[in-house]
């Protein structure tokens, strides 16, 4: 399932970053004399990368219609009205004028031969799309945030389970451990929440502590809450160190179990 929803993102970040350059090229086709004042040597690579429109267009549509299709089909009759000429269409104006003209090069002229209307009419159609699939990333970004969150939250609750067993056939250091793993994972997920910056490559339970507490996402009650907590987690980890009390880990598990519920 994880796989699916990182492909699911990556195709996403593609397709945009690919429709980016098509609405450069678009650009480039309709008004390539804005490309060509006061041409340099990046200017002249930029030119020659860009994709040819009438060739790239229709594979880039295809893809990015599926996606959207799976994603958020409630925005896909809109995405294909910004290609597709509207039906029964009376009066070819800006308004009217679609992607699909853009491929024939219609134009309106005046009664003197000047074109009033052509391509470049399809650019806002283009950049309306990229708009589409960019609130599409956006809100699947946002829901797997909360699928992870989900599947995270379920995760934890089994190993509180698994905790709360060994506490009560009296394997002390085991069920200490346990809850101990699971503060410094859920430590770790919050701290990634509010986009704190993790220095550590495997910080401890303490190391998260004091960047929550840093950052004010924690209160100083609630820093010494975890650090207690750690502290009994040390006790169950470390044979060097005194034997836990029994009391003092249903504390661990119990303060865990609290803050998987309050903390976010």
């Amino acid at each position: 399932m994880n796989t699916n929803l990182e492909k699911f993102e990556k195709d996403l970040a593609k397709l945009i970053s690919e429709g980016k350059s098509l609405l450069l090229a678009m650009h480039y086709e309709c008004n390539p004399e804005d490309f060509t004042k006061d041409l340099n040597e990046e200017s002249k690579d930029i030119i020659s990368n860009l994709p040819k429109f009438n060739l790239k267009y229709q594979s880039w549509y295809s893809e990015a219609y599926v996606l959207i299709k799976q994603l958020l089909p409630t925005r896909l009759n809109d995405f294909e009205s910004h290609y597709k000429r509207p039906k029964n269409r009376k009066i070819l104006n800006f308004e009217s004028y679609r992607i699909e003209d853009y491929f024939q090069g219609l134009v309106k002229k005046d009664a003197w031969g000047n074109v009033i209307l052509g391509p470049s009419a399809a650019i806002p159609h283009l950049t309306q799309q990229i708009a589409i699939l960019e609130a599409v990333f956006n809100r699947f970004k946002s829901s797997l945030f909360d699928i992870k969150q989900l599947l995270q939250a379920d995760l934890f609750d089994t190993e509180i389970q698994s905790a709360h067993e060994l506490l009560k056939k009296g394997f002390l250091r085991a069920s200490g451990a346990v809850g101990g793993v699971i503060l410094e994972k859920h430590l770790y997920q919050v701290s990634e929440n509010h986009l704190l910056k993790i220095n550590k490559k495997n910080p401890t339970i303490n190391d998260l502590n004091e960047l929550l507490k840093i950052n004010e996402i924690i209160d100083t009650p609630l820093w010494r809450q975890i650090q207690r907590l750690g502290d009994i987690r040390n006790y169950c980890d470390h044979n060097k160190e005194r034997e836990p009390k029994k009391e003092e880990v249903q504390e661990l598990i119990e303060g865990v179990e609290k803050l998987l519920k309050t903390l976010y």
